[in-house]
């Protein structure tokens, strides 16, 4: 298994699928600083349908998060495979 880090766009869409549940905790944070630091306030967190761990694991990451403002499931095609998050813009 490769433990390189991963190089990430940072364009609004951030595809869980290639990652790890453990890496969660700090990817998520991680991924939200990144996408204020470029003036991004509406992100898609892609994280599939499946069981619903992993969605709700997100969940329960972007409840605890200060820059969040809101999500919610897509209501799009994709339903409840991705969220959408409202970051707060601050200043």
């Amino acid at each position: 298994m490769n433990d390189e880090p991963k190089e990430l766009p940072i364009d609004g869409t951030l595809d869980l699928h290639t990652f790890r549940p453990e890496d969660l905790g700090s990817l998520i944070p991680d991924y939200i600083e990144a996408c204020l630091e470029k003036g991004i306030y509406s992100l898609r967190i892609i994280h599939g349908k499946g069981t619903g761990n992993l969605r709700r694991s997100v969940h329960a990451l972007l409840d605890r998060n200060p820059h969040v403002q809101s999500y919610s499931l897509a209501s799009d095609r994709s339903s409840w495979g991705a969220t959408i998050v409202e970051l707060k813009v601050e200043g």
